[in-house]
């Protein structure tokens, strides 16, 4: 496991209408509005036609193949997502609705297009000060959450997390005293 914190920001409601799609939507928002990171719910309707992505073809293969699930009809949808950047800043919404229709019920990822019937409501919860971002995993070839993304100082035996708010360099500890350090320390290359 890997973590970080972060405070409450700004908190925003939304009502996105009919025929929106809901991470595009939702990031060109958060865009417009300077949100680096956030967590979301969201509920509504999810039009018919809308693609989740559903899983992958297979559960531990090597390459990593996508499923993907066509809504057929109109769905109630719930869901719930976290927003952060990725590696040029752009804030990347990762969230999943589940959505039921005469008593069946579908699950997966918006990426693949969601479209809003008539209305969907989100409240996004603005995530401040937080060193989190997304970056590409060679493995899975995913956009992988670093909760302590790091940025490489001059020096190859320190590294540093990325926040808002600089801290003065004699705060940096040495490898040596790193259980006392606030900072992840690493070893350069």
């Amino acid at each position: 496991m890997r973590y970080s914190e972060a405070r409450s920001g700004r908190v925003f409601i939304l009502r996105l209408d009919d025929g929106e799609v809901l991470h595009e939507t939702i990031e060109a928002f958060a865009s417009e509005h300077g949100i680096v990171s956030a967590a979301l719910i969201v509920l509504g309707g999810a039009d018919d036609g809308s693609r989740l992505v559903v899983g992958p073809e297979q559960g531990r293969s090597e390459k990593i193949v996508p499923m993907e699930y066509v809504l057929d009809g109109v769905h109630e949808m719930t869901g719930a997502g976290t927003l952060f950047p990725d590696a040029s800043g752009k804030p990347v919404l990762h969230m999943h609705v589940a959505g039921g229709r005469k008593g069946e019920a579908h699950a997966g990822c918006v990426r693949a297009g969601v479209r809003v019937w008539h209305v969907a409501e989100v409240v996004l919860w603005e995530l401040v000060d937080s060193s989190a971002r997304r970056v590409l995993d060679p493995a899975t070839g995913f956009e992988l959450l670093d909760p302590w993304y790091t940025i490489r100082t001059s020096s190859s035996l320190f590294w540093r997390p990325v926040f808002r708010k600089r801290l003065p360099v004699d705060t940096w500890l040495s490898p040596s005293r790193s259980a006392l350090c606030p900072f992840r320390v690493l070893r350069g290359p």
